[in-house]
C-alpha cells in the first residue's frame, strides 16, 4: 500500500485527487479558476465536501468559463442557491461571479490568469520538505497573492485560502516526506 499525506482518507475519489491532481502544476487558465472558486468554496469546511461536489460545480457554474460567469445576474444566483448539488452560500455564489470578472480584467493586463498568479512563485513550483504536522497555512507567498488579489477585487481569497490554492495548482509541492508522491510530483 503507498505511504500517502495523512489528510487523504480511503475514499477512491479523495485518493485520486492526492495522487494525480494535488501538486501538479496547472497552467490552463480555466483550471486556475475552477481550483480558485473551489477553495473560496471551501472556507469553513473540509476540502473532502467540496471534492465531493466539483462536478456538480462544473455543471452548475458552466464549466468554469469566467467569461459566462461574469455574465451571471440574480436570477442566476437564486437557480445557483437552490442547487443541492453545490454549497449553497450566497456570498461564496457571488464570489465567483466577481472572482469571474477580476479574472478577465487580470488576463488584460496579464495575457493570461496563468502569467500572473504563478509570478508569486516566481514562475516555478516551490519545493517544499516538510514532515507531517509542519505544513503551515500562510506563508509570505500566500499573503502576497492574498494581498494582491484582494487589491484587485477578488473575493474569498485570505491567505490561507490563497495557501491551499498554491498547493492544489502545484505552485508549491507540500508532500510530506513520508508520502510516496514527495519526490513523484515535484512538477
Amino acid at each position: 500500500m503507498p505511504a500517502r499525506c495523512a489528510w487523504v482518507n480511503e475514499d477512491p475519489l479523495y485518493i485520486d485527487y492526492h495522487d494525480d491532481e494535488w501538486g501538479v502544476p496547472v497552467h490552463e487558465d480555466r483550471k486556475l479558476f475552477e481550483l480558485l472558486v473551489l477553495e473560496g468554496a471551501q472556507a469553513g469546511l473540509s476540502w473532502y465536501t467540496v471534492l465531493k461536489k466539483r462536478e456538480n460545480y462544473r455543471k452548475a457554474f458552466d464549466g468554469f468559463d469566467p467569461s459566462l460567469i461574469a455574465r451571471y445576474d440574480e436570477d442566476k444566483v437564486a437557480e445557483l442557491m437552490n442547487d443541492a448539488g453545490i454549497i449553497r452560500n450566497g456570498l461564496k455564489i457571488r464570489s465567483a461571479i466577481v472572482n469571474a470578472r477580476c479574472i478577465l480584467q487580470v488576463c488584460e493586463e496579464f495575457g493570461s490568469f496563468d502569467a500572473y498568479i504563478w509570478r508569486f512563485v516566481g514562475g516555478e513550483p516551490i519545493r517544499n520538505d516538510w514532515r507531517k504536522g509542519e505544513v503551515p497555512a500562510t506563508t509570505p507567498q500566500s499573503d502576497a497573492m492574498s494581498k494582491d488579489l484582494k487589491k484587485r477585487g477578488f473575493k474569498f481569497v485570505g491567505s490561507t485560502i490563497c495557501y491551499a490554492y498554491m498547493q492544489a495548482s502545484g505552485m508549491v509541492n507540500d508532500h510530506a516526506q513520508d508520502c510516496d508522491w514527495h519526490h513523484a510530483k515535484q512538477g
